[in-house]
């Protein structure tokens, strides 16, 4: 009998590749197109291949996010902030994933990268603390002058696209994505384009959370190929042009403005303000407010019946 044992040497194995997808719906489906792109690191040294969005894999994802869109906005904000804090979870037993990841992507040291993997995950856990905070900020009861109450409540907007920071592969991608999903709107999330690779595994993190399917919608590729047709849609209602650059926003605004979407426009491109604490602005810009008026009935002689 001849002693057949496994090699067990080191170069023994074969090398396994990742194949990243697209996050539509709940699925990871590749590119209709079937085309990708090669991405590298911040010396030029490849990573991966990456999808090649298609304006079809777009279309598909606003599908995805209007389907979402009435279970999402539905549910109570306590819960949106349970699921929200469960992402957070997951993404600290992925840390070192994210934190590999990001140094490639970004060009920075293991330290550096940490900080940022853990700032992120920190500003998961800050919006999922506000879903049902906010409320209280932005609505309330309003003085009008007759026997009426006047209430002013906040809702989702609907269905946004969001264009992550193309420098800051993943503290910027969570910074503009969690107030969106936090307040109730569902979306399309435009990966950097030379840094894909975080937020593409960040839609296998969402899909093991308990985030529903269509809610984060997670497209690669070419911002500027992708995002006219986005802006142009009439069944997306909200855009977020943090990752696009003077002239594509410039576009995408004029695009935007055929059916009155709203478009938040980023003041600055300065990648430091990632870093700093967020304040209520990204969740606001997303809301509507409903107002709802409602008579007191006729008062008394003391004025204090209903």
């Amino acid at each position: 009998m001849s002693d057949a044992r496994p090699d067990t040497r080191p170069d023994a194995r074969l090398s396994v590749f990742k194949t990243y997808k697209l996050y539509v719906g709940g699925k990871f489906p590749r590119s209709e197109s079937g085309r990708v792109y090669e991405v590298s690191d911040a010396k030029g040294n490849w990573l991966a291949n990456a999808p090649l969005s298609s304006r079809k894999d777009a279309r598909d994802a606003v599908v995805a996010a209007r389907k979402a869109f009435g279970g999402w906005a539905g549910a109570t904000a306590y819960n949106r902030g349970q699921v929200l804090y469960r992402v957070a979870e997951m993404l600290e037993g992925r840390r070192e994933q994210f934190v590999r990841e990001v140094a490639e992507a970004e060009g920075l040291s293991k330290p550096k990268a940490t900080a940022q993997v853990d700032a992120a995950i920190d500003r998961w856990v800050w919006y999922a603390g506000w879903t049902d905070k906010i409320a209280q900020v932005v609505g309330g009861g309003n003085p009008v002058a007759g026997p009426y109450f006047n209430l002013s409540s906040p809702e989702p907007t609907g269905v946004v696209v969001v264009l992550a920071p193309q420098e800051s592969s993943f503290l910027g991608l969570v910074s503009v994505l969690a107030p969106v999903i936090a307040t109730g709107n569902t979306a399309i999330v435009i990966a950097s384009e030379k840094s894909p690779l975080p937020a593409l595994s960040l839609g296998e993190v969402l899909a093991t959370s308990d985030v529903p399917g269509g809610v984060v919608n997670i497209l690669s590729g070419r911002t500027a190929e992708i995002t006219p047709s986005l802006a142009a849609h009439q069944d997306v209602n909200a855009i977020d042009l943090a990752g696009a650059d003077e002239v594509l926003a410039k576009e995408l605004e004029i695009a935007a403005a055929d059916n009155l979407k709203r478009v938040l426009r980023p003041r600055t491109v300065d990648n430091a303000q990632w870093s700093a604490t967020p304040g209520t602005e990204r969740m606001t810009a997303f809301l509507e407010t409903k107002t709802v008026w409602h008579p007191t009935g006729a008062l008394g002689a003391s004025g204090s019946s209903y």
